[in-house]
């Protein structure tokens, strides 16, 4: 009889903390543990459900660092402010200016630390617990030099991690760039930024000062050894066994998405009757369609996945050229094998001169903005997680969730044509890839 009894949903599948078989990636998890101990800022990066988290979570104690989540209608001003709350502060608006043109904050620190806490009216009581001391302090939001100087005035001393960066608005992250640089040469402050994109050099494409001054850690790859353990250490937890064979599918089927194969071995358990850790070692698994048990898993996205393409289709408003609609042919009509390496911008180029009604008078810096916006574009129409991203240093369209591209496996591409407005592509289209 098993000694500890685990909850099948605590092993496989996504949960709200880390899941019980968790897999150290050596690439992965060293690379971020030899970084904390370096002066560099961290990103964290690659596609949405590849453990980017998790990876951070496992890594650091909670008190350790604090954690703001990013927002799609912050400014700098906001994005700084908000890493100040989460520092312990409590900000009000002022009637002085800045030279931003903002309204400066008022700040009092609202954390005791050793008996001792930190105000803004000027003054000083003594108690015979508690001595409270009040200091002055206001502020510009804009202004990152005083954002250091107020965590230096509390001695704040964690790392500072910033979620889902690439909700910001692309000049709030360009804003940013700049302030981690003067981050890095006039503080001791590091910070972790976690973003859904597969581009190394993202924050040194804003601001190319950076280069140098940050690591870029992917947490995107997972090999199929890496997947392997994924499987036998839920296998361990809750004393079942998955056939050899059930394991090389769903790793195949999966393709290197950790999301799918954890979600796919929950449902494998639950749909045997397996919600807890089995008495005794039992086999389950054989004779499962493991296509069917995948497809089961992406089609729970069905319903988000038709959205995105309906919504990004549609574009920021209506225009002549309709771009956004039309810079989904190619993702569409791409083999999935294809999709998941990238669209280059020669090849979009190709395709829209050789389906789009424009052809060849189309303008190749509107598809390059178009394509630049195209995050943005998914952020303001609250697609979350975003499907696509451009990668402005390699020029390639990329699509930042793996399930997406094995949801495509099994649609019918006209009836995706079809639903976004969009006629079948030319032959000669095609041959261009």
């Amino acid at each position: 009889m098993a000694a500890v009894r685990n909850r099948t949903s605590d092993v496989f599948g996504i949960t709200r903390e880390i899941p019980m078989n968790y897999v150290v990636r050596k690439a992965v998890d060293a690379s971020f543990i030899d970084s904390l101990a370096r002066d560099k800022h961290i990103v964290i990066y690659g596609s949405s459900k590849q453990g980017k988290t998790c990876l951070r979570k496992h890594c650091l104690r909670d008190s350790d660092y604090i954690t703001v989540h990013c927002s799609n209608k912050w400014s700098l001003a906001d994005l700084h402010a908000n890493i100040l709350k989460r520092a312990g502060y409590e900000l009000t608006v002022t009637s002085t200016v800045a030279s931003s043109g903002n309204r400066k904050l008022s700040a009092k620190f609202g954390a005791a630390i050793g008996g001792v806490g930190i105000g803004v009216e000027g003054g000083k009581e003594t108690g015979t617990q508690t001595e409270v001391v009040t200091k002055s302090l206001e502020l510009d939001a804009d202004d990152v030099n005083d954002v250091i100087a107020a965590l230096e005035q509390v001695k704040f001393g964690q790392f500072i991690v910033l979620e889902d960066f690439h909700y910001l608005p692309t000049e709030t992250q360009k804003q940013f760039s700049v302030s981690l640089k003067a981050l890095h040469e006039n503080s001791r402050y590091t910070f972790i930024i976690i973003g859904v994109w597969l581009e190394e050099n993202r924050l040194s494409v804003y601001n190319g000062d950076l280069t140098g001054r940050i690591t870029a850690i992917n947490a995107d790859a997972w090999s199929s050894d890496e997947l392997q353990e994924v499987i036998k250490a839920g296998e361990v937890l809750l004393n079942i066994e998955f056939p050899e064979e059930f394991c090389n599918q769903l790793i195949d089927a999966s393709q290197g998405s950790v999301y799918v194969l954890q979600e796919a071995c929950y449902m494998a358990c639950t749909n045997a009757g397996f919600f807890h850790t089995a008495d005794q070692l039992t086999a389950i698994g054989a004779g499962v369609n493991v296509a069917e048990l995948v497809k089961s898993v992406v089609d729970q996205s069905k319903g988000r996945y038709n959205s995105f393409l309906v919504s990004f289709a549609d574009g920021f408003q209506t225009t002549n050229l309709e771009l956004y609609r039309w810079l989904l042919l190619p993702v569409l009509i791409t083999p999935p094998s294809e999709l998941e390496k990238g669209l280059r911008l020669s090849q979009i180029n190709k395709y829209l001169t050789a389906n789009h009604p424009h052809g060849g008078n189309l303008n190749p810096g509107s598809v390059t903005q178009a394509l630049q916006y195209s995050a943005s574009l998914q952020v303001k129409k609250d697609i979350k997680p975003i499907v696509l991203d451009y990668d402005q240093s390699n020029l390639r369209l990329n699509v930042v969730d793996r399930g997406f591209l094995i949801w495509l496996r099994y649609q019918r591409v006209k009836d995706l044509l079809d639903l976004i407005g969009l006629p079948e592509p030319k032959k000669e289209g095609l041959l261009e890839l």
